[in-house]
């Protein structure tokens, strides 16, 4: 089980980013963590994969467990050897490189294990694999994704984090991708699906959990976050035309009609 402890970060020593933040994941499930720009949810991603010294960022307080050891102390080559593996937003691929040399460098840490993993990914995407020996620079969005996901795929991880993975596709890719993600799911491993697209995220989830300013401000299963009607009003756009309002407020609001009612 991957588990986030009271954990707290801060980045140049004086800008506190999360404030106690604690989740789990558990093996096999998929677990949503929603929240506008700027939540932290990016920032806890880096934690869990050793990646925030990278952007003058530390572990101020608490920790996180794989299987109840700690791995916050440790580099990102050793998180990825235990099993973490992440996508990070904007697909991030090595657009100057083919489509299968992508992939060989996702596997540097797993080279046993390389041409069981290209065959994997070539199943999952059989679009990289006609197209494996083409420049990834030409590739369209959607197939930059895959790419994204199938070279982290490469070091053969439990758990695979996604950052944003429906960011800037059209909506026919996005249900093309989301069928993915519940796809690579039921081949065993398991995903923290970090989404503005609440939706998409919380239908294919069985747990979600929403930031806001550093913080967790909820925590249920995915089924009762579709059904919750604040979570309807600020994630999935509800709300009035011209609006724009944090979750707080839109529970504040909420609240305050209750009490006048």
């Amino acid at each position: 089980m991957l588990q986030v402890q009271n954990l707290e970060v801060v980045y140049d020593d004086v800008m506190l980013v999360l404030r106690g933040i604690s989740l789990q994941v558990q093996p096999g499930q998929i677990v949503a963590l929603l929240g506008a720009n700027g939540a932290g949810k990016t920032t806890l991603l880096r934690a869990l994969c050793g990646l925030l010294d990278v952007h003058d960022g530390k572990i101020t307080k608490g920790s996180i467990l794989l299987d109840g050891k700690p791995i916050h102390t440790l580099t990102p080559a050793a998180i990825v050897r235990r099993g973490i593996s992440q996508v990070m937003e904007g697909r991030r691929i090595f657009t100057e490189l083919t489509v299968e040399e992508n992939l060989r460098i996702g596997a540097h840490l797993n080279p046993r294990g390389r041409a069981e993993g290209m065959e994997r990914v070539y199943t999952l995407f059989p679009v990289l694999r006609k197209r494996r020996k083409e420049t990834a620079g030409y590739l369209s969005g959607g197939e930059q994704q895959m790419l994204a996901i199938g070279r982290a795929l490469m070091a053969s991880p439990r758990y695979l984090l996604l950052d944003e993975p429906s960011l800037g596709l059209a909506p026919r890719l996005v249900e093309q991708i989301r069928d993915l993600i519940v796809e690579i799911n039921r081949q065993g491993t398991a995903v923290l699906l970090v989404e503005q697209n609440a939706t998409m995220a919380l239908s294919i989830a069985s747990h979600g959990y929403v930031m806001e300013t550093g913080k967790l401000v909820l925590d249920a299963p995915a089924e009762r976050l579709l059904a919750d009607d604040d979570v309807r009003e600020f994630y999935l756009g509800l709300h009035p035309e011209g609006t724009v309002r944090s979750f707080r407020e839109v529970k504040h609001y909420r609240r305050r009609k209750r009490w006048l009612s």
